[in-house]
């Protein structure tokens, strides 16, 4: 009788302890587009004239795809073009709102999926991004 009781208990708690093992990052990149970007690219990266450059279609996003995770983490400043149109406006690096802290690279990686894959992008020639391929970027860039 005990060792059911334990068996039994032991159950419960791995059952417990079970949605712990599954999160919800399926749609970090998208939420992440939307706490941190969209404010100044806008809904739907179409970006605000000639002030903030669009991120939907954008030649930049393909051109300078080894650079992207660098610009989240760093921000972006000088001169860019981006579909023909000329921007010299700063951008900061995203944070994370609850810590305060870089976004992860796993964080970096879900954000740039997402923009490489909406809105007529296309990922890089890599392909899909991974955390590795993210933080070899981020060490080519000078941190992590």
């Amino acid at each position: 009788m005990p060792v059911r009781f334990y068996l039994h208990l032991t159950l419960v708690a791995g059952l417990l302890t079970l949605p712990g093992c599954f999160t919800n990052n399926r749609n970090q990149g998208e939420r992440l587009y939307g706490q941190h970007c969209a404010s100044c690219h806008g809904e739907q990266g179409q970006g605000l004239g000639q002030l903030i450059p669009p991120l939907a279609g954008s030649d930049y996003l393909a051109q300078h795809s080894y650079e992207l995770a660098c610009i989240v983490r760093w921000g972006l400043r000088g001169p860019i073009v981006v579909n023909g149109v000329a921007y010299n406006q700063q951008m900061l690096g995203v944070q994370d709102t609850a810590s305060h802290h870089h976004l992860s690279p796993a964080q970096v990686t879900n954000l740039l999926n997402f923009l490489e894959s909406h809105w007529g992008n296309h990922p890089g020639p890599a392909g899909v991004r991974t955390i590795a391929g993210t933080e070899a970027e981020l060490r080519a860039c000078g941190q992590q």
